[in-house]
């Protein structure tokens, strides 16, 4: 019994572990205030239900020091949210999103949420960034 709980509890650290990892994968231009939005491709993955390519994007400031995000939810420079893309139909979901002052919070109905067409350049951006090798991204 030991054993199993032992084996239960590495696993849940592994898991943990492996979520937290960022690699943070710019897609936008820097602006004027030197902000660009970035994506965690550790994180993108196809929703089994929905066929949509699931997201986490954050905003930050390359170069300043200290160094200024992109970071994930719970960090003191995290700001951002996670989106679901439709890659053919060219439409964005909110899922979620947060900052410092208000941690991440998932909707549980997302997937019946009307979709809204890519219009910014940002969110174009980030739909040919992310959904370039959808085909490729772990299914859940």
């Amino acid at each position: 019994m030991r054993r199993l709980i032992a084996l239960a509890a590495l696993s849940v650290a592994a898991v943990a572990s492996a979520a937290s990892a960022e690699t943070w994968k710019p897609y936008s231009a820097v602006t004027d205030k030197g902000l660009q939005w970035s994506y965690d491709t550790d994180y993108a993955y196809r929703d089994s239900a929905s066929g949509k390519v699931v997201v986490l994007q954050a905003i930050g400031k390359p170069g300043a020091t200290p160094r200024l995000g992109p970071s994930a939810p719970g960090a003191a420079d995290g700001v951002g949210s996670v989106v679901a893309l439709d890659c053919r139909a060219r439409t964005i979901v909110l899922i979620g999103s947060y900052a410092p002052s208000k941690p991440l919070a998932l909707s549980d109905t997302w997937r019946s949420a009307t979709a809204k067409k890519v219009e910014s350049a940002d969110d174009k951006a980030l739909v040919s960034a992310a959904c370039e090798g959808a085909d490729k991204l772990p299914a859940k």
